[in-house]
């Protein structure tokens, strides 16, 4: 296990998580890294660390340039275990090692760990830590995506140690965006915001404001590859997604139990298309909530459809309005529908959700039975015309 220089004297010494298929109920088909960097000047630096379980991979990564013993800060961007978890074996070898981390990040990192003999400084808006030829500035990023969150720059080297901002969960070997499938790495940066960073999208607009005044040249993020290119193809995108500008798209989701409801999401798509509004048929049996998400951070029309089972939705339908609700989308138009054999409580609890969410809403969709040739044509027609 060897580092990776990204600048002269700067190295990449995190983690690679080969295996990682679900983070906090987000299915991670790619993996993901942990990135932690070294810096070498008069001081000895290390930002962030990794996950507890790679902790020997990154010690042996900063083996392979200096004595671990010899870091003298240890700057800890975030609180989250995947980003600390390697700080108590670290702060064990790095016995004169100052901890810096925001406000909220000492009183986290005290909460999670036994820290009593951990050296604590806290940064503040505006600290500097000057470390020989090159300077740390710490800027305050709360509620992106925890209280604790702050991110590092290096004027000199013109880097940004954004920490989650702008990660992507992807395990690789390459650690720049530009020696990656470009088009995977901007799939899995969309995902990791829709997944990760979309309720906090105001916060995320005081961060790209504050980013307007600084020189930025690479993005070393926490998680996955970093940007030495496309840096201002990810940052559009970021103002884009967290200003909720959506397209003109519309996501039909649901389940079915004999196809009924299918039948309603397919004559829903004709309504669309008719309209000349693409389309996206997510099927919940088959595609992962955390991938519909994906996709529901730039759709304008959310559909969400589920047969009566009970006296309620269809569990898999229940499980992701739940996810959906914690995520907050704004700007958003939605449609509830569904068939239903009795009772049909089933649409108005989804509509109840999508209302909760603050969409605007379409009139609900609601069938007895299986819908026949003449009530789908209804349904398209009726749908055309509201839209």
């Amino acid at each position: 296990m060897r580092a990776k220089e990204i600048k002269k004297d700067i190295y990449w010494v995190g983690g690679i998580d080969w295996d990682l298929r679900d983070f906090h109920g987000y299915l991670t088909q790619r993996g993901s890294t942990y990135n932690a960097y070294l810096i070498i000047d008069e001081k000895v630096i290390l930002i962030d660390t990794v996950k507890h379980y790679l902790y020997d991979e990154m010690i042996e990564r900063i083996s392979s340039i200096i004595d671990p013993s010899k870091i003298d800060y240890v700057i800890s961007n975030h609180v989250e275990m995947d980003h600390s978890g390697g700080l108590p074996q670290l702060m064990k070898v790095a016995k004169n090692a100052k901890l810096i981390t925001s406000p909220k990040g000492k009183a986290g990192l005290e909460a999670h760990y036994d820290s009593k003999n951990w050296n604590f400084e806290v940064a503040k808006p505006g600290t500097e830590l000057n470390i020989g030829q090159r300077t740390l500035n710490f800027v305050l990023t709360p509620m992106v995506h925890w209280p604790d969150n702050m991110v590092t720059y290096l004027p000199e080297e013109k880097i940004l140690f954004s920490n989650d901002a702008f990660g992507q969960h992807y395990a690789s070997s390459e650690r720049f965006a530009d020696q990656a499938s470009f088009d995977i790495v901007m799939e899995e940066a969309k995902k990791y915001y829709a997944n990760i960073v979309m309720p906090y999208g105001r916060q995320v607009q005081g961060v790209l404001e504050k980013a307007k005044g600084l020189e930025i040249d690479i993005i070393a993020p926490s998680h996955g590859v970093i940007w030495r290119s496309f840096v201002t193809e990810i940052m559009e995108k970021y103002q884009k997604w967290s200003a909720n500008e959506t397209d003109e798209k519309a996501l039909i989701i649901y389940d079915t139990m004999w196809k009924s409801t299918k039948k309603l999401a397919y004559a829903i798509q004709d309504a669309f298309e008719g309209k000349g509004i693409s389309t996206k048929m997510m099927n919940l049996d088959v595609n992962h909530r955390s991938d519909i998400i994906t996709e529901v951070l730039t759709a304008k029309y959310i559909c969400v459809g589920s047969p009566t089972l009970n006296n309620n939705m269809l569990p898999s339908v229940a499980a992701f309005l739940t996810y959906l609700k914690g995520l907050a989308p704004k700007n958003r138009i939605g449609l509830a529908f569904g068939s239903y054999g009795w009772g049909g409580q089933s649409i108005g609890q989804v509509e109840d959700v999508l209302a909760d969410c603050r969409f605007e809403l379409l009139d609900q969709i609601k069938v007895q039975y299986i819908p026949d040739e003449s009530q789908l044509k209804e349904v398209t027609d009726n749908l055309k015309e509201e839209i």
